[in-house]
Formats: C-alpha cells, sequence, structure tokens
C-alpha cells in the first residue's frame, strides 16, 4: 500500500507545541494536540492522564472543538511535553479519529520526517463503526 502524502500544517504543530510548552505541567498532561477545523479555526487541548486511562489529547481536542461549534476537523497532530515533538496517534484514538472523521488528515513522524496521511492511511482495513449499525426504521 502506498500512502499518499499531504502538505504539512506547521501552524497545527506550533500550536500544539506552544500548548505543550506552555500548559503541560507535572505528570497530568504531558501531551498537547491541535486541530485544524474545516472553517480554519485551530482548536488545542491536553490529554488528561489517569491510571484508568484518561483521555488522550486528540480525544480532548475532539470536546473542545464540538464546545466551540467545530464539528468538522480537518487536520490534527498531537506534540508530547518536553520537547518530544509530533507522537502519532495511539490505537484508540486512531479508531475514534475514523469513526468521527473518515476523511480526517494526521501528521505523523519526527524532525526531517514530519508528514500529512489520511487517518484511514493509520489504520488500514479497519472496523468502521458507522459501517456496523443497523439502520434505524
Amino acid at each position: 500500500m502506498t500512502t499518499q502524502t499531504h502538505p504539512v500544517d506547521h501552524e497545527l504543530i506550533q500550536a500544539a507545541a506552544h500548548v505543550a510548552r506552555t500548559r503541560c505541567q507535572g505528570d497530568n498532561h504531558t501531551m498537547a494536540a491541535a486541530a485544524r477545523a474545516r472553517d480554519g479555526r485551530i482548536v488545542t487541548a491536553v490529554n488528561a492522564y489517569h491510571f484508568t486511562g484518561g483521555p488522550c489529547a486528540e480525544l480532548v481536542v475532539i470536546g473542545a472543538a464540538a464546545a466551540h461549534g467545530a464539528y468538522e476537523l480537518d487536520t490534527i497532530v498531537a506534540v508530547g511535553d518536553r520537547d518530544r515533538g509530533v507522537v502519532p496517534p495511539c490505537g484508540r484514538c486512531r479508531q475514534v479519529l475514523l469513526d468521527y472523521f473518515p476523511a480526517l488528515k494526521v501528521i505523523v513522524g519526527e524532525d526531517h520526517r514530519i508528514r500529512t496521511v489520511l487517518i484511514t492511511d493509520l489504520l488500514p482495513e479497519s472496523y468502521i463503526w458507522a459501517d456496523h449499525q443497523l439502520d434505524a426504521e
């Protein structure tokens, strides 16, 4: 399978990196995410670590975007605190992102290998929740 890459949204990476540097404090908030809504707005969030599996920054940004009326996201990126750079979404986040935004672009990679790919490229042959729901009668 060949992964098609898309232009990298450096402003989005910078927004997430800024939040990671300035808002990620201690062990409870170690990741920041930034998403660009279809209307161009950037929404940011941090994770809420908890030993029971608190939400990742990518999931928190979905709720934050909705709270601001941004229900369609175009691109997302996560950045780690302590200058860890871009971090790819975990498996749970990949599935949720695919279910919410099947055309979403995700920024992945490190250093000079940063690239933007479709969420479907990160979760090939995936279970698509909407495809398995009974139609409402």
